[in-house]
């Protein structure tokens, strides 16, 4: 066989093989050990941007008109009395001795919002909108304007009822602030800035949002609908433009909205605004103790596996607690055959109790367990201003 002969023989068979190797790979790569990768995706389905879904309407409009006469501006005025800077001054009291200067006393304006409950006139709104308010006026969205009285204020909780007399009020629905999930839409409706009412569109953030600081008993709702200066006391609705908080807070550090804001959620706002239109005040169970968390050092110094519970740092005397043999020093596990792992969930758990009434307590004492019964009485009204 010549030489060209098996040069062309050659190159035809390499031909043949890599032709055969290329169907292979196409048709059977696991043959060869080539395997495609696959990545696995949630393909929208087609149409210009995604179908939307089936419950989100083009607009809130229903909402805002359903909800929006019945938010109400508050705007209050007291007198303040100012210390004259003078007070200090050496070159002052040079001249003029031990004689104090005079004090200055000026008008401090404020505004809030508010959300009208009934057509009865009693407004739902926080307590700081109208804490020691000597004028409290109330516009409405159609125009009318009247003074308004303070029915009651609960601090504990920042929420404040006060009343207006007029006649065909408006008035919210509401609605049922246990069923929001994370995500659903909210809408704000208050009067920022004293410029008009306004409303402003996000999502529930979270839910019951606790151990913020701010006030005694929380269970707030976290939203990022632009609540600013001016929304305390608005209204939080829901799309279908019912009532499910009341907006308080927000988180800032400029002093403006930053997305994260607090509203009080309406299952407890209902409850402190029954209790202050029919007893002038919310009355609450109570002990008489101070309690602070379980750290791991505390557990081992009182001989605990773990830091389940509460530690009783203080007791009252003569109080429920010290009535019942409780002392410092104990560890409170459950309350009512509840587990209580903060003081924050003891305290709710007890101002949820009807004073008068008999709670069972569970705790360990020197390393022992112990039980307990103690009569609830009325807490105490709080000292703050």
């Amino acid at each position: 066989m010549s030489i060209n002969k098996i040069l062309t023989f050659t190159l035809q068979s390499v031909t043949v093989g890599l032709a055969l190797a290329f169907l292979v790979a196409v048709v059977r790569p696991d043959l060869i050990g080539l395997r495609p990768t696959v990545v696995k995706v949630q393909q929208a389905p087609p149409g210009p941007g995604g179908a939307a879904p089936a419950s989100a309407p083009v607009s809130y409009a229903a909402a805002v008109k359903k909800a929006a006469p019945a938010v109400v501006n508050i705007y209050t005025a007291k007198l303040v009395t100012e210390r004259s800077p003078l007070s200090n001054d050496p070159l002052f009291r040079y001249f003029f001795g031990d004689q104090p200067p005079r004090n200055r006393t000026r008008l401090q304006t404020s505004l809030g919002s508010g959300v009208l409950v009934s057509d009865q006139g009693y407004v739902l709104t926080n307590h700081h909108v109208v804490k020691g308010a000597e004028e409290i006026q109330v516009l409405l969205d159609d125009g009318r304007s009247t003074r308004a009285r303070v029915v009651g204020a609960d601090p504990d909780t920042d929420l404040a009822v006060i009343k207006i007399d007029l006649k065909k009020l408006p008035s919210i629905v509401i609605g049922d602030s246990r069923q929001l999930n994370v995500g659903d839409v909210v809408l704000a409706i208050g009067d920022p800035f004293g410029v008009g009412q306004t409303v402003t569109q996000g999502i529930v953030s979270a839910t019951g949002r606790n151990r913020l600081g701010i006030n005694t008993y929380e269970d707030f709702i976290q939203t990022d609908a632009a609540i600013n200066p001016g929304n305390s006391g608005g209204a939080l609705v829901n799309a279908r433009g019912e009532l499910v908080g009341i907006n308080t807070a927000i988180f800032t550090r400029s002093g403006g909205n930053q997305g994260i804001g607090f509203a009080i959620p309406v299952s407890l706002a209902q409850g402190v605004m029954k209790q202050i239109i029919e007893h002038g005040q919310v009355i609450r169970g109570w002990l008489g103790v101070e309690a602070q968390s379980l750290t791991p050092a505390l557990a081992r110094s009182f001989g605990l596996d773990s830091t389940a519970g509460i530690l009783i740092a203080g007791v009252l005397k003569g109080g429920p607690a010290d009535q019942a043999g409780l002392q410092a020093g104990d560890v409170i596990t459950a309350v009512e055959g509840k587990p209580v792992d903060n003081p924050r969930d003891a305290l709710d758990t007890i101002a949820q109790l009807k004073p008068g009434s008999t709670v069972a307590l569970t705790g360990v004492r020197g390393g022992q367990p112990f039980h307990a019964r103690a009569r609830v009485a009325k807490r105490p009204a709080p000292s703050r201003p």
